[in-house]
């Protein structure tokens, strides 16, 4: 005999109804409702990986495959300093990419660079990783970037090295707000939006989807079109445009080369899909070459399919986003 019955969303409708009002009071309450409304998409098709076409699905065993033969026979790895400051804690992780990717990562700290020991020449590329440089007390990344900016010394090394078209870089979470508040040294980067707090007014640790949408990136090449999940972990991750034509003028360069997607892969504006507010749904940009390329998510932290918390199931070790890093290695070459 039936004693109670209801319908699943009715019953996830009440149970988060005390959440859902407690968001709205502490938080952005649109966020809070657009969160509070998810639970009336009974279809939602949830995440998954969507590698557009055969070709691109098998693209990177192929490149793994062809890279590792150029290794045994001339046994060249060029060398990639992983920048990090107090407080980073994502270097370990990214510099485990490169090395997969057939990289010599080298870790250097920023008072290497201040006092000689250590300079950005030596190297084919640099990448400036996540995590909380100064505790995030200076407005993350931006503290780091002033640094830079305000010694003579460190200012004409990072722009010397930009300006090499031989030379790659990559800043991602905390770095990806490095390179967009250094974009006055950095060629071509003059539209790039700046990276604020992010519209829920919350830190956001989300596995979310992504959609590389251009291959302008030297990193992304070959690569649009994928849609992915991947980490975000931030609080200051909101592109920011200072003008509204400046993301049409990226876009219509393809120098948007990452954007927020919803779970049917359409680009979107709603929370949580789009997990900071970012204005033409951005998450990552480059420059009019594609060799300095700024993104908030943390592809570094899965490009093992073991490292996600969720995946579609598969037999592969490496994750797509692999991809990325055996670009930077065969773009080197």
């Amino acid at each position: 005999q039936s004693v109670f019955q209801s319908s699943r969303t009715k019953l996830h409708l009440m149970w988060s109804e005390l959440t859902w009002k407690m968001q709205s009071i502490r938080d952005n309450p649109e966020d809070a409702q657009q969160e509070y409304d998810r639970i009336l998409d009974v279809d939602n098709p949830g995440l998954s990986f969507d590698l557009a076409t055969p070709d691109q699905a098998r693209s990177g065993n192929d490149s793994c495959v062809e890279l590792k033969s150029h290794y045994v026979s001339s046994g060249s790895r060029p060398t990639v300093a992983v920048l990090r400051e107090q407080g980073v804690n994502g270097h370990v992780e990214m510099a485990a990419a490169f090395d997969r990717a057939g990289f010599g990562a080298v870790d250097v700290v920023m008072v290497d660079l201040i006092e000689g020991r250590v300079t950005l020449s030596d190297f084919s590329g640099i990448v400036i990783g996540g995590g909380f440089s100064f505790g995030d007390v200076f407005g993350a990344g931006r503290g780091w970037a002033s640094m830079i900016l305000q010694r003579n010394q460190l200012r004409d090394m990072f722009e010397e090295f930009f300006q090499n078209t031989s030379k790659f870089a990559l800043g991602v979470c905390n770095g990806c707000q490095v390179l967009a508040e250094l974009k006055e040294i950095v060629p071509c980067a003059r539209n790039w939006p700046g990276f604020v707090r992010n519209r829920s007014e919350q830190f956001e640790a989300r596995l979310v989807m992504t959609e590389i949408s251009s291959g302008q990136s030297i990193l992304t090449h070959g690569m649009q079109g994928l849609v992915l999940p991947v980490v975000v972990a931030h609080g200051e991750g909101r592109a920011k445009f200072e003008n509204g034509d400046h993301f049409q003028r990226l876009a219509a360069g393809q120098r948007v080369c990452l954007q927020y997607v919803d779970n049917r892969k359409r680009r979107t504006q709603t929370y949580p899909y789009n997990p900071n507010g970012s204005d033409g749904a951005v998450a990552g940009i480059t420059n009019s070459d594609g060799r300095i390329t700024a993104m908030m998510p943390h592809p570094e932290r899965v490009f093992r399919m073991v490292q996600y918390s969720w995946a579609s199931d598969t037999r592969e070790d490496d994750s797509p986003w692999m991809g990325m890093f055996r670009n930077a290695r065969k773009w080197v070459s």
